[in-house]
């Protein structure tokens, strides 16, 4: 499961609801303005940067206020019933948006799209198209149909589309970091997940293609990529011209190679997933992020069985071990679900001690919502009360506080190298970045001559649970 999915984590802000504008555009060339709002997982934020580009194709520029543009779009998140509901709230919104503007149309896109169709479009008429995350190239048709008074739906999944070709409109970028879609869907059929059933199955983008979007945003003067995938570690590609097979671990290291000067991270792994190959090659190069997302969601054995995990709690704990082994320092974070089908005190319990043994940085952190179509809401049944669910989450928040907290506190007196992306929010007289570790580091600016996207080492002199405070070293 992707990240930045939850209403509560314990790091740093949610970009949930983001309203766009691109970067190093100029929308007033365009005759006609789009809105998008983003939900959900980094994915679907790198899709609206797909779209950004296939409307500006069509003649259409983006704008950051809803009420002057002639197409509004969200890019919905389907994960959690919570998600859903804000969508509609949205949704009902924009309705009256569109009661104030005649001719202004509204879309929805992403993973409520094939679930929800009918009854945004027809029964609560909410919208006036719906597009699924393989359709994005079919958009310029749909609004020409939607103009003339149809209702358009694509909602069909593709087994080979992954926007290759399409070069991403880098929205609302600080010019520093940015995502790169290496892979769409999924083939692991996590019980409580809708992903495979949103976004298809998986496929890999060429490697070619990746390498040279990288090289591209580097010569940009972007600092940092981000690979991302719903589950990067299974990359697989094979170059029909050489016969060459590109695993993740080699993707990786052709990105790192670009510049010593270009960091790399990347966004999910799977467990079972992460090979050696990968862990050795994240130590060989210093430009690769020690920093590694591992969701674990539950920390017992027969929970995990219950969602298709495929591993046990021993197994995973032995990939904590080797991920530490290997790389050292390296950063660790988590997706976790409180009260799925059937879970026992005693194993919540498990969940908050694998916790203390993994020592996650961070985690993202929610209760069971069970979505229709799932294969948990066809197979169990959602026994757990939902205040039972809910102080259990909260038992699971309590614990990351501390974690991330002493984890913070250990940092403190270490110098680490971090990239400036830019001013903090709270003071323009310092700046924010991050480490290796993915850790958000605020520092004064002093007198030195420094911008975004320079690296500068700075040294830990105080902390808080989500945020490390320091000092540029002398």
């Amino acid at each position: 499961m992707m990240d930045l999915m939850t209403d509560n984590k314990v790091h740093d802000e949610s970009r949930q609801g983001e309203a766009y504008a691109p970067f190093a555009n100029d929308p007033n060339q365009y005759k006609k303005k789009f809105y998008i709002e983003s939900y959900g997982c980094q994915m679907n934020f790198s899709d609206s940067e797909i779209v950004a580009s296939i409307l500006n194709s069509a003649g259409y520029g983006a704008t950051r206020d809803m009420e002057e543009a002639d197409l509004v779009l969200l890019n919905t998140c389907s994960i959690r019933e919570k998600a859903e509901q804000t969508i509609r709230k949205r949704l009902t919104e924009f309705r009256k948006a569109k009661m104030r503007k005649p001719g202004m149309l509204v879309g929805v896109l992403g993973c409520m799209a094939e679930r929800l169709k009918a009854n945004l479009l027809e029964e609560e008429k909410l919208v006036d198209m719906v597009v699924g995350p393989d359709a994005y190239r079919t958009l310029p048709g749909l609004i020409v149909e939607a103009e003339g008074g149809q209702k358009s739906v694509n909602v069909l999944l593709s087994r080979d589309e992954t926007y290759a070709d399409i070069s991403p409109v880098r929205l609302e970028s600080n010019g520093v970091s940015a995502f790169i879609s290496i892979m769409r869907g999924c083939n692991n059929m996590c019980s409580f997940c809708v992903v495979p059933f949103t976004r298809g199955r998986e496929r890999s983008r060429d490697a070619q293609s990746i390498v040279a979007e990288a090289q591209d945003l580097f010569d940009r003067g972007f600092r940092e990529v981000t690979l991302l995938g719903q589950n990067v570690d299974s990359y697989y590609f094979v170059d029909e011209k050489s016969n060459e097979t590109v695993s993740f671990a080699n993707l990786m290291e052709r990105v790192a190679l670009i510049s010593p000067d270009l960091r790399v991270r990347f966004s999910t792994s799977h467990p079972k997933d992460i090979t050696d190959e990968v862990l050795h090659v994240m130590a060989k190069y210093e430009n690769i992020c020690n920093y590694i997302h591992l969701p674990v969601q539950s920390g017992n054995t027969r929970v995990l069985q219950l969602m298709n995990r495929t591993y046990t709690r021993e197994w995973y704990m032995k990939k904590v071990d080797r991920i530490k082994e290997i790389i050292p320092d390296c950063g660790i974070s988590s997706d976790i679900i409180a009260g799925f089908c059937s879970e026992t005190e005693e194993e919540h319990q498990d969940t908050l001690s694998i916790m203390d043994y993994s020592q996650y940085d961070y985690s993202y952190m929610f209760f069971y919502s069970e979505r229709p179509g799932t294969l948990a809401a066809r197979r169990y049944k959602d026994d757990v009360p939902e205040d039972v669910k809910k102080r259990r989450l909260q038992e699971i928040v309590d614990k990351q506080y501390y974690l991330s907290l002493d984890s913070n506190k250990r940092d403190v007196g270490r110098t680490y190298k971090v990239l400036i992306e830019g001013e903090s929010k709270k003071d323009a007289n310092a700046w924010m970045g991050r480490n290796s570790q993915n850790k958000v580091i605020v520092f004064a600016k002093e007198q030195y001559d420094l911008k975004k996207g320079d690296y500068i080492n700075v040294t830990v002199t105080d902390c808080t649970k989500g945020t490390l405070l320091a000092v540029i070293e002398k």
